[in-house]
């Protein structure tokens, strides 16, 4: 009996211990909404071949609004929207993260992505990172677990990639980028971290010909810096939630995605942005009829 009291009490303290380390986590990844001013650097490092020529460094930023999109106890999305000029907006990048989640894809090569599904077991306290292009479309995804220790709180996850978007148009050399992000908060706000690797993915083997380095910086600022993308999310957020639903049909077919990059010199996310533009005009808006333009535009540059 004593024996049976004990194990019940440690079962007890187990879960309380995971409930406190949860609330933990859904804290630390939310303290990345808000309005900030980023740095994005990236610089080559290293390359096996002793021939490489080395690339330009690479510096950008601006003001950029991470707006929270939903706050469930197993999902939390965020929507970076990027302020270029005064008040032009940039819809960016879209982080989810899901815990305990046991279905990804992977990127492969060449625009496709293959599914992927981790035992329960491994993925058990962790939180899987999602990242979408600009037209919500897959970009990589992994999964770790959030440490909350000396002071520090971050996460970290390595996984394959599509070339970024500052690459992907002006070279050729590799086709698949190994990423390790790690995001760490910071008394500034937080830190997006990478250390890439490069790599050439045939059939038979991968090549990596360069390694990068990656400090994207987020400094809070107060929020009333991103009242336009704030404006805008409000006059825009029921357009992306419909195209989100139809995306999220795609990704719980568990299937091969695999996409064209362009069709006629336009890339999806032209027609994505366009349809967008004029849905923020409309006076009768349907989102049953937009989820059906939004699918048949999606479904046209799938392979």
């Amino acid at each position: 009996m004593r024996f049976l009291i004990t194990i019940c009490l440690l079962l007890t303290t187990m879960v309380a211990f995971g409930q406190k380390k949860k609330k933990q986590d859904q804290k630390a990844i939310k303290e990345m909404c808000g309005c900030y001013e980023v740095t994005f650097a990236f610089a080559e490092t290293f390359s096996p071949d002793k021939d490489y020529q080395f690339h330009d460094n690479y510096k950008s930023g601006g003001l950029e609004w991470v707006q929270l999109v939903e706050d469930k106890s197993n999902k939390i999305s965020m929507q970076h929207l990027l302020i270029v000029g005064e008040s032009a907006i940039v819809k960016h990048w879209r982080q989810d993260w899901l815990y305990q989640n046991t279905d990804l894809y992977s990127y492969h090569k060449d625009r496709t992505w293959t599914p992927l599904s981790l035992p329960k077991s491994q993925v058990k306290g962790q939180w899987t990172q999602k990242v979408y292009q600009v037209d919500d479309g897959l970009r990589y995804e992994g999964s770790g677990s959030w440490i909350h220790l000396d002071g520090r709180h971050y996460w970290e996850n390595t996984s394959n990639a599509p070339l970024p978007r500052r690459e992907y148009s002006k070279r050729s050399d590799y086709n698949v980028m190994l990423r390790t992000n790690r995001h760490e908060l910071t008394d500034y706000g937080w830190l997006h971290e990478q250390d890439n690797d490069k790599v050439l993915r045939s059939e038979t083997e991968d090549k990596v010909i360069a390694k990068e380095k990656g400090w994207n910086t987020y400094k809070k600022v107060d929020d009333t810096e991103c009242k336009a993308a704030q404006d805008w999310w409000a006059k825009n957020q029921q357009y992306w939630a419909d195209v989100r639903k139809v995306w999220d049909e795609l990704y719980a077919s568990k299937t091969i995605l695999s996409f064209a990059g362009k069709i006629e010199d336009k890339a999806l996310f032209h027609h994505l942005f366009a349809m967008g533009d004029k849905m923020a005009k409309t006076a009768d808006y349907d989102s049953n009829t937009v989820q059906k333009e939004v699918r048949e535009i999606i479904h046209s540059y799938q392979n």
